[in-house]
């Protein structure tokens, strides 16, 4: 029987014993265990980060439009033209971030991955019609993450409002107004004529000051990412977050997995800036990759740390994909590797649009092999098709029903579902990469000339040289020629030394003294070839 930790403590208190929890931080996980010590006089007031939820159609999306006082504009989905996510807006000299993406989908997506992006929520409860389903999932979200609530009461000039009708709606999911003896502010009013919408913000306001909402500014930054996309002019661009610090541009950053700088950051209004403190959502561009919404990200000063992090969460990322995705790749008769795809569309036009795109997928040693392409919703036959030819399931323009989604999840059948065209290609290209063998080669970093050979005790045979081209580095591997003959190779070097100090590397007409592992058979006048073997990237 497993015990909880609760269990685990009190045993431990019956015994007379400590209990304590360590977590062990390594390159995959340290993004999520960011804990800054930050003083209190370093901390500064920062903005509220609100997000707005509710049923379809209660005004959700009229409500942020009044707020921002803009229309919405008609775009295809994905269009790197929508917004950056989230908003700021100023009122009465405060500053108040939006996120853009009202529905307590999105919400209960970003807190899945540990995004704790929201501080607080308005609930959009329309007065005409109560409490909904949706309504009702926005509360269990929003009272699961312990974000305060604001309710707004919207369409007040509809007719035969019932606002008692709703505070007790409100009061049964255990949200009570402030005028029935609870903490929750209700305000009233209509979005579309802009009535109450004030008075709204005023009671943003004031519940974030209760908060006391504050971050230090005065050092690097870290925060979440909200969207991140492909840009045909800037390549890589994500939407995100500044939690805490100051996002400078020319930052070293690493998103996610990936990493890059700084070279171009825009905020709401798609206008330059050089800086961006605490709650501010902007877009930077200059990353070497597509982050994923909720990502967590950090700057730092050392760019070598940031890009061997990097290199080590994607292989993490990799090897789970090669995880996830191990039942849908296979060899064909010439052992070049396979990734299946069983393919529906919502139209024929959509199906052989995907189809000739995908025939323009080109990755040298591996290749995707179409196992169907049909129009219509996914069906458990075509499930059953997926696990016999060891499938990944794409769908496109396509709602899946719940019984099929369950049934695939039962037989271990992985669907993806897309809206936009070119993305299909992104992820197919990505899944062949991972599924690709890693390829290794030998990186050559200078030779070395054995003039001396010292014995020691403990480690052994100390070889005295003198660098002749390139450079030698501690941990980096040697093979030894001799009159022309291979002596041994492969070996690691286990100890560099100038003097009596340890040294990680000594250039070319530099002299110094090594150690190999496990070999001591030096001479005098021995040439040693420095290299070093690295894994080639799947461009």
């Amino acid at each position: 029987t497993l015990l909880d930790e609760k269990q685990m403590g009190e045993l431990c208190l019956e015994f007379g014993y400590d209990f304590k929890k360590e977590v062990q931080i390594n390159e995959e996980n340290f993004l999520d265990n960011i804990n800054f010590q930050d003083s209190e006089k370093e901390m500064k007031k920062r903005p509220p980060i609100v997000t707005i939820m509710g049923h379809v159609d209660h005004g959700k999306t009229t409500l942020l439009d009044t707020i921002r006082k803009t229309n919405v504009v008609d775009t295809e989905a994905g269009r790197i033209t929508q917004s950056i996510g989230a908003y700021q807006v100023e009122w009465k000299n405060n500053l108040i971030t939006f996120f853009d993406t009202p529905g307590h989908e999105a919400f209960s997506k970003m807190r899945a991955v540990g995004a704790d992006l929201t501080d607080i929520v308005i609930l959009v409860v329309a007065a005409d019609d109560g409490l909904k389903p949706q309504t009702e999932e926005a509360i269990d979200h929003a009272l699961f993450a312990k974000v305060p609530i604001i309710v707004f009461v919207n369409k007040m000039d509809k007719p035969n409002p019932n606002i008692d009708r709703i505070l007790t709606q409100l009061s049964e999911k255990g949200v009570v107004c402030e005028e029935w003896g609870g903490k929750t502010m209700v305000i009233k009013g209509s979005a579309l004529n802009n009535k109450g919408v004030d008075e709204l913000l005023e009671a943003v306001i004031v519940t974030s000051e209760i908060m006391e909402l504050k971050a230090n500014p005065n050092r690097v930054a870290n925060g979440i990412t909200i969207e991140a996309s492909m840009d045909k002019g800037e390549g890589a661009v994500a939407d995100i977050l500044i939690q805490s610090g100051t996002l400078a541009l020319n930052d070293y950053i690493l998103i996610g997995e990936y990493y890059g700088k700084v070279k171009k950051m825009v905020d709401y209004n798609r206008k330059e800036i050089k800086q961006a403190p605490p709650s501010t959502p902007v877009r930077i561009s200059g990353i070497n990759g597509i982050p994923k919404s909720g990502d967590k990200w950090i700057v730092t000063t050392d760019d070598k740390l940031l890009k061997e992090l990097s290199m080590k969460r994607q292989q993490s990322t990799k090897m789970k994909k090669l995880s996830n995705f191990g039942t849908s790749f296979s060899e064909d008769n010439n052992g070049v590797k396979q990734l299946n795809v069983l393919l529906k569309a919502d139209t024929n036009g959509s199906l052989e649009a995907i189809k000739s795109l995908l025939q323009s997928v080109d990755v040298d040693g591996a290749k995707l092999n179409l196992v169907r392409g049909a129009i219509g919703n996914i069906s458990e036959s075509d499930i059953d098709l997926a696990r016999t030819s060891k499938s990944l399931v794409i769908s496109f323009n396509l709602k899946t029903s719940i019984k099929v989604s369950d049934y695939a999840n039962s037989m271990g059948i992985s669907i993806k579902n897309y809206t936009i065209i070119y993305q299909i290609k992104d992820e197919i290209e990505r899944l062949l990469k991972g599924i690709l063998d890693p390829t290794f080669e030998e990186r050559e970093l200078g030779t070395v000339e054995i003039r001396e050979i010292w014995s020691h005790t403990d480690v052994g045979k100390i070889a005295g040289c003198r660098v002749l081209t390139g450079e030698i580095k501690r941990n980096s591997l040697a093979r030894i020629k001799r009159n022309g003959q291979l002596i041994i190779e492969n070996v690691k070097i286990t100890s560099l030394k100038h003097g009596k100090d340890s040294i990680s590397s000594a250039p070319a007409g530099k002299e110094c003294g090594f150690t190999l592992d496990n070999f001591n058979d030096f001479i005098k006048g021995d040439i040693v070839q420095i290299y070093e073997i690295v894994e080639v990237t799947h461009e």
